[in-house]
């Protein structure tokens, strides 16, 4: 009977503590959902010189009050909160948290937060940017 309860309490051990490493695996981690960000906006940075790089004859002969010029400082400005947060976000945090998971200060914990809004907000500027200039082209 000793036996019986002490292989049970072993097998309930082993099935809660791979429950919880299947959980670590399956849900992401705070660093890899800002990077998901990141990887999701930045190969919107070439469209944002692209559509920079049309909207400019258009903006230099209407003026800088144009909707074409406004549009074409959006994108610039989205292209600069995207080089500002990466510079930022590499100052604080190393490759080893980056990239393997290594584990945060508290400080450091806190910080991601903080750029965890940071990147969410390059994100909405860059594809709101996007969007009105698309929007300007597409009835030009």
């Amino acid at each position: 009977m000793k036996n019986i309860l002490y292989t049970l309490a072993i097998v309930s051990l082993i099935s809660f503590s791979s429950c919880k490493e299947t959980k670590k695996v399956d849900e992401p981690s705070k660093m890899e959902h800002v990077m998901s960000i990141h990887d999701e906006v930045m190969p919107k940075m070439g469209t944002l010189g692209k559509l920079v790089g049309q909207l400019k004859p258009m903006a230099d002969s209407l003026g800088a009050e144009s909707v074409e010029a406004k549009a074409m400082k959006d994108l610039q400005e989205a292209n600069r909160s995207m080089m500002d947060w990466m510079q930022g976000f590499g100052d604080r945090f190393d490759s080893e948290e980056i990239m393997n998971g290594k584990e945060l200060s508290d400080e450091k914990k806190q910080w991601l937060k903080e750029e965890e809004d940071k990147v969410q907000q390059v994100r909405e500027n860059i594809n709101s940017s996007i969007e009105r200039a698309e929007e300007i082209l597409s009835k030009q």
